[in-house]
């Protein structure tokens, strides 16, 4: 589905259980064929990502490996390269991510954000040539870009975990992704790797901002984990800036890697 107001160009659908919306920014009030199949291959990536990786379908690969029907080496080379980057995401966050604290290989909190940046950087990225920005939003998480010497930037809003409707703060990005967790909107469903029960240190959003949304997404998972008071992390994720809001409504802001904030509620 398209829409069209003056010169910005919207397309959303339903996948991987959420909507997904591209934006286009343009100079013309009409989307150019080219832009039109760019953002038909980008969602037609995300639905055969879904089906590859979905654990709610059982002729998916990842389905057919936890029954014992699929190795890693016999599955698409794409299941590889994701098992590949959880490992190394498991180790980099120091045990705060994993995709197999299960005992078997569960990539969910990894692949959205891998399969949103994967196809925004293939499909939509080389749209920078004509168009003056182009983003995606997969369920409130965002893959970004502005073209080089076009005056545009995103302004993202950050909603209020403790009141519904009101938006917290707000990141300007021109080239980057903002990733949320946290149980504000779908309650505690984020699992600590080291104890395999729900993450429970205080954390009602997590708000981070890197130039990957693969990493941003990873690191947002982190945070719940590792919990509000709990910042160590944040000088080694190499994220660009983000918000922690805990369940209290205490707020801390970080750029780089630096903690710049803590705001007592």
């Amino acid at each position: 589905m398209g829409a069209r107001v003056a010169g910005l160009h919207v397309w959303v659908e339903d996948l991987m259980g959420m909507a997904v919306s591209i934006h286009v920014r343009s100079d013309s009030d009409t989307a150019s064929v080219a832009t039109e199949k760019a953002v038909a291959s980008c969602f037609a990536d995300l639905r055969e990502i879904d089906r590859m990786f979905s654990t709610y379908r059982d002729d998916s690969d990842i389905s057919r490996m936890a029954r014992g029907e699929l190795f890693e080496a016999d599955a698409d080379p794409r299941v590889a390269e994701v098992a590949q980057a959880c490992r190394e995401a498991e180790v980099e966050t120091g045990g705060l991510f994993s995709a197999h604290w299960q005992g078997w290989f569960d990539p969910t909190g990894f692949v959205k954000g891998w399969a949103v940046e994967r196809a925004a950087r293939t499909h939509l990225e080389p749209l920078l040539a004509d168009e003056i920005a182009v983003g995606i939003n997969a369920g409130g998480d965002l893959q970004l870009f502005t073209a080089e010497g076009r005056e545009w930037q995103w302004t993202v809003g950050i909603s209020d975990p403790h009141r519904q409707g009101e938006v917290l703060a707000t990141f300007d990005i021109r080239n980057g992704a903002m990733a949320t967790s946290g149980s504000a909107e779908r309650g505690a469903h984020i699992i600590d790797p080291h104890t395999g029960l729900a993450a429970a240190r205080g954390v009602a959003s997590a708000s981070v901002v890197a130039d990957s949304l693969t990493r941003a997404d990873v690191w947002a998972t982190a945070a719940v984990v590792a919990g509000f008071d709990e910042r160590s992390w944040v000088s080694k994720a190499g994220t660009q800036t983000g918000m922690l809001v805990a369940d209290d409504g205490r707020v801390t802001r970080w750029l780089g890697s630096t903690v710049i904030e803590t705001v007592v509620a």
